[in-house]
C-alpha cells in the first residue's frame, strides 16, 4: 500500500494505517532524520487515543495508553549501536505482548525483527508531504 500524507492528512493517514494493519500490532518505521517517523508515531497514537507521545530517542521506550487503557510501546533505537544494548530491554516482551509497538530505526535492530510486522517506509517529497509505502509481513 502506498499512501501520500502532509500535515493536514496525517491523522486520516494514522487511521488508514491501523485499519490496514488488522491485527498486526508491530510497526517498523523506516526513514531519513526529519522523515517524520515520530511524527507519525504520534499521529497513530492520537488515532489510538493517547495525545501526548513525544520521542524516546535518550530513553530508548516510552509507554503510553490507548484510550481502553492497553499499552502502546514506542520505540527509538537510532542510538543503538549493540544488539545487547537491545535484549537487555527484554524487547521480546514488548513484540509480542499483543500490544501495539511502534519501532523506529528498525534497520539497526534487523537481526532480532518479530516474524510479524507492519513496515513503513517514508520518503520525503517535499518540506510537508511525505509518501509511504506499507507492507504487512506475516510468515506462510
Amino acid at each position: 500500500m502506498i499512501l501520500k500524507s502532509s500535515q493536514e492528512t496525517l491523522l486520516d493517514t494514522a487511521y488508514k494505517l491501523l485499519d490496514y494493519a488488522g491485527n498486526q500490532k508491530v510497526f517498523l518505521l523506516e526513514g531519513p532524520i526529519g522523515s517524520g517517523k515520530t511524527t507519525l508515531t504520534k499521529a497513530l497514537c492520537t488515532a489510538l487515543g493517547y495525545t501526548n507521545a513525544q520521542s524516546p530517542t535518550f530513553t530508548l521506550v516510552h509507554e503510553y495508553k490507548t484510550r481502553h487503557g492497553h499499552p502502546i510501546y514506542h520505540f527509538d533505537f537510532y542510538r543503538i549501536h549493540a544488539l545487547q544494548d537491545v535484549i537487555a530491554l527484554d524487547l521480546e516482551y514488548y513484540l509480542f505482548s499483543g500490544y501495539y509497538c511502534f519501532i523506529e530505526w528498525p534497520s539497526n535492530i534487523k537481526p532480532i525483527w518479530p516474524s510479524c510486522y507492519v513496515l513503513i517506509n517514508i520518503e520525503i517529497k517535499t518540506n510537508t508531504s511525505r509518501n509511504l509505502t506499507c507492507h504487512t509481513i506475516a510468515p506462510l
